[in-house]
């Protein structure tokens, strides 16, 4: 196998749905690897100390972290469909959950464990290319998602001329659902969300997709 070859192979710890110790380990680097982008992604999503915010696929449990000291009268939600990163979340942030500020729970964006109109905030973070039925799914996230809220999506890659081979590659050998900023503003439409806007980075492939529930 030539050394090419080798950077394709798929990641033992299956991003998809993290599991076991080699997943373990993958959720450990994605806290590191995705820290810069979240921050950036973060500014856009003006956090009151109120919020009951949801992070959906919520992995390693950094994002979440990083948000609990803003939403000090609140409340903070993660939910993954993977029993490993529900695990790791939920010992990152053990403090915030003992302290009743956060709940952490095992569960699929395809049919959210909450009523409707629950939440102020929704994020989620490079979990959107794993969804299994990206349309529907939204219609989900908006369900629960109060009048007026603010849902942001998050990822490091989105379909556009600028993506590399490897990008490239890598989107389809892990079967990624990959819109370009163009569908994404359909899909979020479509879904019932209005006030759409769509941020990227200079110099970088990230993209923040922000919409408001009508």
């Amino acid at each position: 196998m030539s050394e090419n070859e080798e950077t394709r192979t798929p990641d033992p710890g299956n991003p998809r749905r993290p599991e076991g110790d080699a997943g373990a380990k993958m959720l450990d680097r994605m806290n590191e690897s995705h820290y810069e982008m979240t921050g950036w992604a973060l500014a856009f999503l003006a956090i009151k100390p109120e919020d009951r915010l949801l992070d959906i696929g919520c992995g390693g449990g950094m994002t979440l972290s990083r948000i609990a000291n803003q939403i000090t009268e609140g409340h903070l939600d993660g939910i993954d469909y993977s029993d490993i990163s529900v695990k790791k979340s939920s010992a990152l942030n053990r403090e915030w959950i003992r302290k009743g500020k956060m709940t952490v729970r095992e569960g699929s964006v395809e049919a959210l464990p909450f009523g409707d109109e629950t939440f102020d905030k929704i994020i989620t973070v490079e979990s959107f290319y794993f969804w299994p039925n990206p349309a529907e799914n939204l219609k989900e996230v908006c369900r629960v998602l109060k009048k007026n809220g603010h849902f942001l999506l998050v990822a490091e890659t989105y379909d556009n001329p600028a993506m590399s081979d490897r990008e490239r590659e890598n989107v389809a050998m892990y079967h990624l659902f990959n819109p370009t900023r163009e569908k994404f503003v359909e899909l979020f439409r479509n879904a019932g969300f209005g006030n759409i806007q769509v941020h990227t980075k200079s110099g970088r492939e990230w993209i923040c997709v922000d919409g408001t529930r009508l």
